[in-house]
């Protein structure tokens, strides 16, 4: 189990990614670079949603999902 909260608004996507590397899938399926991007360590759920133009609530709901289905 990972020692940081997944719905923390100031969790860097770096550590969501090194926590829950399942998520990962949901960002390569929106064509989102940010797994691998050097600015993961400096952006959030929220910088991701606001630069793809994504339901922020919507995409939290389907990280939590997948979080939740590997026990996370």
């Amino acid at each position: 189990m990972a020692d940081h909260d997944p719905e923390d608004p100031d969790l860097p996507l770096s550590v969501l990614f090194a926590n829950w590397p399942d998520v990962v899938d949901l960002f390569l399926a929106r064509d989102m670079l940010c797994p691998g991007c050097p600015i993961a360590p400096f952006h959030t759920v929220i910088d991701a949603c606001e630069e793809y133009a994504l339901d922020e609530e919507e995409f939290r709901a389907e990280l939590r999902q997948k979080i939740r289905q590997k026990g996370g």
